[in-house]
Order: structure tokens, then C-alpha cells, then sequence
């Protein structure tokens, strides 16, 4: 998808209502998760120029900020989920759900969902 129209599924999103605390909790959970990584990033690319010093940023904290993407995928693909079962409710056909996924068919995007679905399914029964 284009910059341009991510700012504009950007803006026309911000303009629906807030939704009850309860439902945003791992949306902000998430973009803490987000948060947290590029902070680490941040420090690190201050180590490039450390010329010998010790590092600002440990192994341990790479190694911490690295178990958080699991969890974020997780979050992710759940919204990702819920959102394609919207679309298909407000009877969405599966190529304009590609095509707003930037998928070349509806046959990818069926198959992006279902795959979705399945790491979903495997997650929830311990599989993954």
C-alpha cells in the first residue's frame, strides 16, 4: 500500500468514534510492545559510534525486546482477523479485500485469511 493511502485509511479511521476502553487494551499493549522495540533501537544506534566504549544496549535487551515479537504477531493477526470479518459482514468480496491489502487477487486474500485463521487456531491450542 502507498504512503499516501495508508495516511489516508489513516485519517478516515480517525475520524470514527473511541471505542470503549475495554476493546483498545491490546491495541495499547501492542503499540507499547512497538514502542519499546524502537526505543531499543534508538539506544543501539547510538552504539555504532561508541568507538570501543561499552555498549549502551546489552544482549539481555536485545534478547528481551526480540521475545516481544511473538506476542505482537500475535495481536496482529488477531486484528488483522477481525478486521477481514468485517469487511466480509458489510459484504465485502474477497478482491476488494485484496486489493486493500495490496494482494494481487482474491484468491491471495483468501488464502492470507485462512492461513490467519490456522496460526490463530494453532497459537490457542499450543501447537505454536
Amino acid at each position: 500500500m502507498a504512503s499516501d493511502a495508508r495516511q489516508q485509511a489513516r485519517d478516515r479511521l480517525s475520524a470514527l468514534r473511541e471505542p470503549p476502553v475495554q476493546d483498545v487494551a491490546a491495541a495499547h499493549g501492542l503499540q507499547q510492545d512497538v514502542l519499546l522495540a524502537a526505543r531499543l533501537l534508538a539506544a543501539a544506534a547510538g552504539d555504532r559510534d561508541n568507538d570501543g566504549r561499552e555498549w549502551a544496549v546489552t544482549a539481555d535487551e536485545v534478547g528481551a525486546a526480540l521475545s516481544l515479537f511473538d506476542g505482537m504477531r500475535e495481536q496482529l493477526d488477531r486484528l488483522e482477523m477481525q478486521v477481514v470479518l468485517e469487511a466480509r459482514r458489510r459484504t465485502m468480496d474477497w478482491r476488494q479485500i485484496a486489493r486493500h491489502q495490496g494482494l494481487n487477487s482474491s484468491q491471495a486474500a483468501a488464502q492470507r485469511y485462512q492461513r490467519l485463521v490456522t496460526r490463530l487456531e494453532e497459537i490457542r491450542q499450543g501447537v505454536r
